[in-house]
This record gives structure tokens, C-alpha cells and sequence, in this order.
């Protein structure tokens, strides 16, 4: 992977690939436990073709009275004003993809494309609702393995820093209280509302947020294109690049920038 700079300004941390372009950013949201590696695929795709940013979101840093789906949509809506974007494109999987859908939904004059991965915001099956078990190396070997169609791709040094990061009494908490409002936040009743034509891909065999979640999905944003990846899990960007590249490209190109 490309080493990329991550830059801290005015509290927020982001990395950026192409700040000149004068195309609409394309903004890459992680899950609750995601990390930059979850887009090296996409970001290497990308680099030099359009500016792609990807803002940390400070689950692990934000106050605990702010932690959650609402306070993470409003950090997101305060780096686009501060980095003053007039239009936008958003990428979230897992968690993230929540965000992006209220973000869309709240910012639809400058939300240009949305890109939903095996996103929860109807439905999601991850470490649950209570405290992980903490301690366990096991149990958290086999949670991040599920994330994966070919449990293989869960790496040792991911597995060691998903279990370090609920080893950690604070940032369990705040992951339990992330998804926790994750759960309450459900969006059934908001998304046919959203006039964003939107691009939906699922791994066939997501253990996370199934299929039937994405095939909701489908069924009620107004304008969108479905795709379901075969022999593929909660994180298609990453299992299947090739494929989720060439497809993202030719969105970009076709909704976003409307040059087919």
C-alpha cells in the first residue's frame, strides 16, 4: 500500500490524494472498528484520478457524551464546511455507510453519489449488544473472520488490532455505545425520502449485514443500482477490488461527474 499523509488540522485528521482536482471529492467512510487499510484497494485505484479523502472518525476520541451515530454525522457535516465543499460523493461500509445515509439524507443540494458496502442502517449482526468478551483472543479471532467470505483474509495483524481494541476499557465502551445507537437509529422510514441516486454493493454472503439487508436497501431508496458480489462477505471493497474498482468507476463517471 501507498503510504499516504494524514494530515490534522482544526481537530480533524484526513488524508486527501488529490486536493487540486476539480471534480467532486469522493469521501470514504470507515465501519465501527474500520481503519485506512479497509481502502487501500480504492485509494491506490483512485490516487490519480480524482481526490480521494478519507476523514478519521474519532469514535476512540470523542467525548463519551457525544459518542454515537449523531455525533459522528454531525463531525462528518463540520469537516465538509470546514474543508468548504460544494458538492460531494460518499462511500461508507458498515457503520460508515449509516453515516452516509443521514449525511445524504440532511445534505442532498451537495450530495452527488452514494455509495452503500454491506452498510448497516436497517440491520446489522456484529459483536452485539453487550461487551465483547474482552480477553478472549479466540472469540475475537472468530468475530473478525466473519467479516470475511475466505476467513483467510482476516490477517493476524487485524485480528491482533481488533482485540486490542476491545481490550481497551474506554474504546469498548465506546463501541458498545456506537452500536448501541447504531441499533435505535434505524432508518426504514427516512430513505425513501433520499433523492440521491445511490449504488449499492453486497458481498453474497455477508454474515454482518446479509444480503436480504442490501436487497431492502434496493427496494426503497428511490433511484438505485444493485450488485451482489459472489463468494464474497461484509467487505467487497477488500475481497473483491478488481471488481468493486470497476464499478465504482464507471458510477463515478456515469451519476457523479456525467460524463457517459
Amino acid at each position: 500500500m501507498v503510504t499516504y499523509e494524514i494530515k490534522e488540522e482544526s481537530g480533524f485528521s484526513y488524508i486527501e490524494t488529490k486536493p487540486e482536482s476539480t471534480e467532486t471529492p469522493l469521501l470514504l467512510l470507515h465501519g465501527l472498528m474500520g481503519a485506512l487499510s479497509n481502502f487501500e484497494y480504492i485509494l491506490d485505484y483512485f490516487k490519480d484520478k480524482r481526490n480521494v479523502v478519507v476523514p478519521m472518525l474519532p469514535i476512540f476520541e470523542m467525548p463519551l457524551k457525544s459518542v454515537g451515530v449523531d455525533g459522528l454525522v454531525e463531525y462528518i457535516e463540520s469537516f465538509v464546511s470546514y474543508k468548504n465543499y460544494s458538492s460531494i460523493a460518499l462511500l461508507g461500509n458498515s457503520l460508515g455507510g449509516h453515516i452516509c445515509q443521514i449525511v445524504a439524507l440532511r445534505n442532498q443540494a451537495i450530495v452527488k453519489g452514494l455509495v452503500l458496502a454491506g452498510s448497516s442502517g436497517l440491520y446489522e449482526n456484529a459483536m452485539g449488544s453487550s461487551f465483547p468478551k474482552r480477553g478472549n483472543y479466540e472469540y475475537i479471532k472468530q468475530k473478525t473472520e466473519m467479516v470475511f467470505y475466505d476467513p483467510k483474509n482476516a490477517s493476524k495483524d487485524l485480528i491482533d488490532e481488533v482485540f486490542e481494541i476491545v481490550n481497551d476499557l474506554g474504546k469498548c465502551i465506546r463501541i458498545v455505545k456506537t452500536a448501541k445507537s447504531a441499533v435505535r437509529h434505524n432508518l426504514e422510514s427516512e430513505l425513501p425520502k433520499l433523492t440521491v441516486n445511490t449504488l449499492l454493493i453486497w458481498g453474497r454472503e455477508d454474515e454482518v449485514t446479509p444480503c436480504w439487508v442490501g436487497k431492502k436497501f434496493h427496494e426503497l431508496i428511490p433511484h438505485n443500482e444493485f450488485h451482489i458480489f459472489e463468494k464474497c462477505g461484509h467487505v467487497p471493497m477488500m475481497e473483491h477490488p478488481e471488481k468493486f474498482n470497476l464499478v465504482l468507476e464507471d458510477y463515478l463517471a456515469r451519476v457523479v461527474d456525467n460524463k457517459v
